[in-house]
């Protein structure tokens, strides 16, 4: 039941896309606002308290759903299972930007690039060159598609099923929006969330960079996975950035963040810090940067869906 759940739910996005100001996300983003209201006053156990609540308000009441459902019959299981993976994983959420900035570095357009660009990622993209766009373009959408689509993959197909999906789209929301810069106090306040998420992620991040590196180029990815991915701040990215652009040969990351940087003369290069690092993989990204990351992308959920269909038909012979 799980793999129609995701098959027909993805062919659903296709046709029709969530909107992102659907009554789903938009009451979460309000309680996440109230929550924090109420309980952050600067330390991180009212921020495990609002954590908890939140993770609660959501998943109780689609565990009961889930329950009625099962209870009804094998057609209206599926039918909450389909609800619930549209919800919560899809690639459209983010595609259409993604696809305009493509087209627009396609036709040379660099400036609307940039703008298109710097609405997605909120950040300031003037005087970026079209290396630069296309290199910041294919993190962004190899980060997004990972916690779109991967991530919830993998927890769907858990004993947890949809209850899984909602907590995992739930804290990685209550992770990215209790951190963002502001004051001292939702720094403290969002430190659970953070904490929470990472362990959550733990195995999915995991799974995805060995996704990319199955389908891409196997020993770049594992290259870069190894020598790489300790170079960004951030684990999980660092994770899947190293992966995905060595499956692809590209250079992933600013030279602040990734010790790929330019080889230099004598082939070897020096990151932020001073410390000699190996040799990295990879070119510069460029405009086709961007058709790669999509066949890299296509490949890794067609190979997530063939594992899942495999399992399935083990289960029904079983």
């Amino acid at each position: 039941m799980t793999f129609f759940s995701i098959l027909f739910a993805l062919l659903i996005e296709q046709l029709k896309p969530l909107r992102a100001d659907n009554p789903v996300y938009s009451s979460a983003r309000a309680l996440a606002a109230k929550l924090e209201g109420a309980f952050n006053a600067g330390q991180v156990q009212h921020g495990r308290i609002a954590w908890i609540l939140m993770i609660l308000a959501f998943t109780v009441p689609t565990a009961l759903l889930y329950w009625l459902s099962i209870k009804i019959g094998l057609l209206a299981a599926l039918i909450v299972n389909v609800a619930v993976v549209y919800v919560t994983m899809g690639f459209r959420h983010y595609s259409h930007f993604f696809t305009s900035i493509q087209i627009a570095l396609n036709n040379g357009d660099e400036a609307t690039a940039r703008s298109l660009l710097a609405e997605w990622t909120k950040r300031d993209t003037a005087g970026m060159d079209v290396s630069e766009v296309a290199r910041i373009a294919v993190e962004k959408a190899l980060i997004t598609t990972h916690r779109n689509v991967f991530g919830v993959f993998f927890w769907i197909l858990t004993p947890l099923g949809p209850v899984g999906a909602i907590m995992y789209r739930v804290a990685e929301y209550l992770a990215r929006v209790w951190n963002e810069p502001k004051t001292a106090e939702r720094e403290e306040f969002g430190r659970f969330a953070a904490q929470a998420f990472y362990w959550i992620d733990w195995i999915p991040v995991r799974l995805t960079a060995a996704a990319f590196a199955v389908v891409g180029n196997f020993e770049d990815a594992i290259y870069a996975w190894r020598n790489f991915a300790g170079r960004w701040q951030d684990e999980a990215v660092g994770i899947i950035l190293s992966a995905g652009g060595g499956a692809m040969g590209i250079r992933l990351g600013a030279s602040a963040e990734n010790a790929a940087e330019v080889v230099a003369a004598d082939a070897t290069t020096v990151d932020s810090i001073g410390l000699e690092t190996e040799t990295p993989v990879g070119e510069e990204a460029s405009s086709r940067a961007l058709q790669s990351t999509v066949g890299l992308v296509w490949r890794a959920l067609l190979l997530w869906m063939l594992l899942v269909l495999l399992l399935s038909i083990a289960k029904w012979l079983g």
